[in-house]
């Protein structure tokens, strides 16, 4: 299956010809210095804070890694040959830190060419499983922390396609694993067979809000081919490699063990499969079993789900979310609609919750109703809970302190989701007797850790909230100086020690524990600057409004050495991407830190603060709707709006020559900057990437808009830049991966995008990166499109 690699490039209208055949090319030095780095490793940590895990992976894919056999199917990018996804990241070598001692072990015995993923503790913390991909199949390995020594359990049988194929049973001492069914049949060749009959889909008359999924199956011989390889026989494996048949072949979804390990609930996909839904949208039965693999009961069952009622706050009837309370040794809880999950529909409660206890021989018991959809609940212990309901369309978001054993609610917090600047933060969690991460609740009081985002800027924070009348009491608040604080996790509320990663613009993110009292900090990781040239850059969040009085903001890089006295007028390069919102409060919060480390890579423009550009990154961009108008009734007046508010901020600096002023962005941003160019005149160039451009090829919704076509046909044409292709004459990069597999943001949609404006005359080059997905990865094809990207910004803009 493997496919010859070509690179297109189809050049602008004035060219003579409309392809280039060139090979892969290298951005200035500049640039690529940047771009050709060491990678720092990857950092986590185990649940008791006692052990951190370094993975180091390459810095970039390799086309050769993304030209793997490939199959897609029900929403499914695999490789048939390993059976793990063909996406997969890979790490290629892992070192342990015991925290106390701060003394860094490099794991020994690892395979010989590693290709490891899918890592998780074992319940006791004392070894670590990861999966291994070899060149036929996917094997099972465990490092006893100890001695950091690694060690093969299986042979490299595993069936991965469906994600990690392994959990730990409790006692630590063995893991369930998917493995190859023993008779698995071979793929069908649908190129060697002719079909038996044509293609037929049918409709019932019931309405229905799908959006476009990518890689769906097709016809029968693609329904073959996934049972064949979602199916996995499930085996028990003990830590000295000895394995035990558990469960008979079946297309295993999900598998998770009760609090007090005696149970496990399985989900398994069933037939009919769909044509126009993944697979998370087909059949499922989940079933209770105990730990000899014998049913003990059938809890859910779930048919076919390819009707939904509109909206983002709709969901499918029946039970849903069904999964064990941390708290309990063994009872299930779940949410059923009350409203049909039809969000449109006016009633009273929208969801019920229930719980089920084990041996489930009795019926649910209903514990709480929910006027909004039902989200979430969080554990604490028999008395206590936290209940969170929300709803799309208002953005709210409430939180309430449950009672599990009455029922009784109690709101402690009504807010706007994105309402940034009052975010309580997330509440800290502690072990409980079932190793389940549970509410930690200490002298009836809880703790929080918050983001901090302020007018003011950032400062992260520690609360403690009463239980009794949910007062708040502020035990730290972060005010480094120079530098962005992150807290990561309280490990000691009576010494006041807690985990933090510092960082500054020039300062890699680094983790210590801090001690609140005196500010000690002990360093826990030494990672260094692998961006030393551009540390001396100047970055500054600057502040502004739009012409409604929206307040705006964005992070501004100038040049190393630019004399701000002098003002030497810059090209300017602004990246940004859209965001809806229902209220112009909440559109204006900015999440931005000048301390933030500056870390360049393709999914922006800082690259060019090398090359003498001025950069505005990560620019506002809102959307807004209040009241019952949707963000989208005025998308184009509120985007050309943004754009002259950045500009005009920027410029009344002095540090920029409007005329020369380039955007981009990626996904929705590329949408945005086609729409930009096509309805104003603003830029002198444009660079979109990925996105998707003819709105009428997603009907039934795109982004965050929830109305289909047919609903606001006016408001898909106006903000569709297909359909105004005619009067985009601005110079503009259009960039995509040969293979996206992003909902809507088909590579036909760039295609034909780009055919329409040649044939208008407009100035557009296009190209196509291959065997890249919606994100790019392989080097060659980021490097090029680094080298693509300023030669096209060179003849365009600089000069």
């Amino acid at each position: 299956m493997k496919r010859q690699l070509t690179l297109f490039f189809i050049g602008l209208a004035s060219f003579s010809f409309a392809q280039e055949n060139i090979t892969y090319q290298k951005p200035s030095a500049e640039i690529l210095q940047l771009a050709e780095f060491d990678r720092p490793p990857t950092v986590s940590m185990s649940g008791n804070k006692e052990w951190m895990v370094l993975s180091y992976r390459a810095t970039y894919k390799t086309l050769d890694d993304l030209n793997q056999e490939e199959m897609k199917l029900a929403g499914l990018r695999v490789n048939p040959t390993t059976n793990i996804s063909s996406t997969a990241t890979y790490f290629y070598n892992l070192k342990l830190k015991r925290v106390k001692d701060n003394i860094e072990t490099q794991v020994n015995g690892l395979p010989t060419h590693p290709k490891i993923t899918n890592m998780s503790f074992s319940p006791d913390e004392r070894t670590i499983a990861f999966t291994n991909t070899t060149s036929k199949g996917v094997e099972l390995w465990i490092i006893d922390l100890a001695t950091a020594q690694a060690k093969k359990l299986t042979a490299d049988n595993l069936n991965a396609n469906l994600g990690s194929p392994y959990t730990w049973f409790k006692d630590s001492q063995s893991l369930l694993v998917n493995l190859l069914p023993t008779n698995r049949p071979a793929l069908l060749d649908e190129r060697k067979d002719l079909p038996k009959g044509p293609i037929v889909s049918t409709s019932d008359g019931k309405v229905s809000q799908n959006r476009t999924y990518q890689d769906l199956l097709k016809n029968p011989k693609d329904e073959t081919n996934f049972e064949t390889l979602a199916s996995s026989d499930l085996a028990k494996v003990s830590l000295e490699g000895v394995s035990t048949p558990f469960k008979a072949s079946a297309i295993y979804t999900s598998k998770s063990f009760s609090p007090d390990g005696n149970y496990i609930l399985i989900t398994t996909i069933k037939r009919p499969y769909s044509y126009i839904v993944p697979l998370n949208r087909f059949p499922m039965e989940t079933t209770v079993y105990d730990l000899q693999g014998r049913e003990v009961k059938k809890v859910n069952e779930v048919a076919l789900n390819e009707i939904m009622p509109k909206g983002f706050s709709s969901v499918r009837m029946g039970k849903r979310g069904i999964s064990w309370r941390a708290d309990q040794p063994a009872t299930l809880y779940y949410a059923e609609a009350l409203d049909e999950g039809d969000q449109a529909k006016q009633v009273e409660y929208r969801d019920q919750v229930y719980t089920w206890e084990a041996p489930f021989t009795a019926a649910p018991k209903a514990l709480v109703k929910t006027k909004d959809r039902f989200a979430d609940i969080q554990w604490g212990d028999a008395t206590h809970a936290f209940l969170y309901e929300s709803w799309y369309d208002t953005r709210n978001q409430k939180s309430h302190l449950l009672n599990p054993t009455t029922g009784e609610t109690k709101l402690f917090n009504d807010r706007n989701f994105q309402d940034v600047y009052n975010d309580p933060g997330k509440v800290q969690t502690a072990r409980n007797q079932y190793g389940r991460h549970v509410i930690q609740i200490k002298d009836g009081k809880t703790y929080w850790i918050g983001d901090g985002y302020t007018k003011e800027g950032q400062f992260p924070f520690i609360n403690e909230m009463n239980l009794k009348d949910f007062s708040i009491k502020r035990i730290y608040t972060s005010n480094v100086k120079d530098q962005k604080e992150d807290i990561n996790d309280i490990l000691d509320i009576k010494k006041g020690e807690i985990l933090v990663m510092l960082q500054s613009k020039s300062d890699y993110p680094n983790y210590y524990i801090k001690t609140i009292k005196g500010n000690k900090l002990t360093p826990l990781t030494h990672f260094a600057n692998p961006f030393e040239s551009i540390k001396n850059v100047y970055k500054e969040v600057i502040s502004y409004k739009r012409k409604d009085g929206v307040d705006l903001s964005g992070t501004l890089y100038l040049p190393a050495g630019y004399d701000k006295a002098k003002k030497e007028k810059l090209p300017l390069l602004i990246w940004a991407y859209p965001a809806e919102y229902k209220d112009k409060s909440t559109a204006g919060m900015s999440t931005a830190n000048p301390n933030e480390f500056t870390f360049p890579y393709y999914g922006s423009f800082v690259y060019w603060v090398t090359k003498g550009y001025a950069v505005l990154d990560d620019a506002a961009f809102p959307i807004i709707g209040e009241g019952k108008e949707e963000p989208n009734d005025t998308f184009v007046p509120q985007l050309v709006a943004n754009a002259e508010a950045a500009i005009d901020a920027v410029d009344q600096l002095g540090y920029i020559d409007r005329r020369r002023v380039g955007v981009g962005g990626h996904s929705y941003g590329a949408f945005m900057t086609a729409n930009l160019l096509t309805h104003s005149n603003l830029f002198a160039v444009g660079i979109a990437r990925s996105g998707a451009y003819n709105r009428t090829l997603t009907p039934f919704g795109f982004q965050y808009e929830q109305r289909n076509y047919w609903d606001v046909p006016e408001v898909y044409n106006t903000m569709s830049p297909f359909m105004n292709a005619h009067k985009m004459k601005t110079p503009m990069l259009l960039v995509h991966g040969e293979a996206d597999n992003n909902p809507g943001t088909f590579t036909l949609q760039t295609e034909r995008y780009f055919q329409a404006l040649k044939n208008l005359g407009a100035p557009v080059r296009m190209l196509l990166l291959p065997k890249e997905s919606h994100g790019y990865v392989a080097e060659e094809n980021i490097l090029h499109l680094l080298w693509e990207q300023d030669q096209f910004l060179e003849k365009y803009l600089k000069k």
